[in-house]
């Protein structure tokens, strides 16, 4: 089964933000999420339905869709491990009106 990694511009912007080391790691560990590779753990509770990617200090938020043959990996939101969850059910919230 083919899959594809795709990165919204938040988590694009967060990257390109950091210093060239961090920005190094994060970069190769979205890589490797096609390949199954890198520290992977299915969210509960109000993030049920998502997993997050752990480096370093960092976290990506992402979302896995099957279809027909493949599998797309949607890398939705990166931050901060201290305040990566909370902002990103506050943003969440906000785009449903909640």
């Amino acid at each position: 089964m083919k899959t594809s990694v795709h990165v919204s511009p938040q988590v694009i912007g967060f990257v390109k933000s950091l210093s060239p080391e961090p920005l190094g790691k994060l970069a190769r560990a979205l890589k490797a999420l096609a390949e199954n590779r890198g520290n992977v753990k299915n969210l509960e509770g109000k993030l049920a339905g998502y997993s997050r990617l752990r480096v370093s200090g960092h976290r990506v938020l992402f979302r896995e869709v099957f279809r027909s043959g493949g599998r797309r990996i949607d890398c939705v939101f990166a931050e901060k491990r201290s305040i990566v969850y909370d902002l990103f059910v506050q943003l969440t919230a906000e785009e449903l009106g909640q």
